[in-house]
């Protein structure tokens, strides 16, 4: 009996535990994972003096504030290492993997909104924040979304960056097999991933036909700040899962890409 093909998808989380987690559920759902970074994390560091930094150096989230709002597990582990004390303030997290890190590192975690999403948490914070101090502690690519919308609901908003995230040395094998036609999924986790896998493309020389390729695959986004990111670069998007985590997007974007792969 003839073994019938796996599907390669490619999935664009950073090389930690969050990348093996991807290869491993992938691999559980048949398909024949390509891993491929396409974030790095580089902690935000304090100025200073000497050319070497260590954990005293980093940045942290503000101790001053009424609410902290924390959007990633990725933050709360480099306040953790850094020593951050939330003190009295209301810490907010966005997403059950924020909160999860969260209760790991020792903090407690007061709000998590509903819908896991920058305006999800505006509007459980939006009747509560009017004239408090609201501190978000991110990466350098987070939406305005949130931002903006806890200063329209009256909240005096602090923005820290904790990590930049930058694009891995040598990332691009997806580009090149979605180029070359052998590719038949792709899963991209935020707009910066899509932005980062076009990058390598263009690095790579075959910037629009990995795009060719992606639209005869099996293309998906969490959350719609991201498919806007990949349509407007052209690329179409078959799959947003209601549920803006990993584990949705690859069980759709599978069960999507499954009937084409297998006709």
């Amino acid at each position: 009996m003839r073994e019938e093909p796996r599907l390669r998808v490619a999935a664009f989380r950073p090389a930690d535990d969050r990348l093996d987690d991807a290869v491993e559920l992938l691999e559980s759902l048949g398909a024949d994972p390509v891993p491929d970074p396409m974030l790095a994390v580089e902690p935000a560091t304090m100025p200073s003096a000497s050319d070497e930094s260590d954990d005293d150096d980093r940045v942290t989230p503000r101790t001053d504030a009424d609410y902290v709002v924390l959007t990633s597990k990725t933050g709360v582990e480099l306040a953790a290492e850094a020593g951050w004390d939330p003190g009295e303030a209301t810490v907010c997290a966005i997403g059950e993997s924020t909160a999860g890190a969260l209760h790991e590192a020792g903090y407690g975690v007061d709000i998590i909104p509903a819908e896991y999403s920058s305006t999800g948490l505006v509007e459980t914070l939006a009747r509560a924040v009017a004239g408090a101090r609201v501190e978000v502690a991110r990466s350098d690519h987070g939406s305005a979304v949130l931002t903006d919308g806890l200063e329209a609901a009256g909240a005096y908003v602090h923005e820290t960056v904790l990590y930049r995230l930058v694009r891995p040395p040598g990332s691009g094998e997806s580009a090149a097999l979605a180029a070359s036609g052998d590719l038949d999924a792709a899963l991209f986790t935020s707009s910066l991933t899509v932005e980062h896998f076009l990058d390598a493309a263009a690095e790579r020389g075959v910037r629009e036909s990995a795009i060719d390729g992606l639209n005869e695959a099996t293309v998906g986004a969490i959350g719609e700040p991201t498919r806007e990111t990949a349509e407007d670069a052209g690329i179409s998007v078959d799959v947003v899962p209601d549920q803006a985590d990993f584990e949705a997007l690859a069980c759709e974007a599978v069960e999507a890409a499954a009937p084409t792969h297998y006709e």
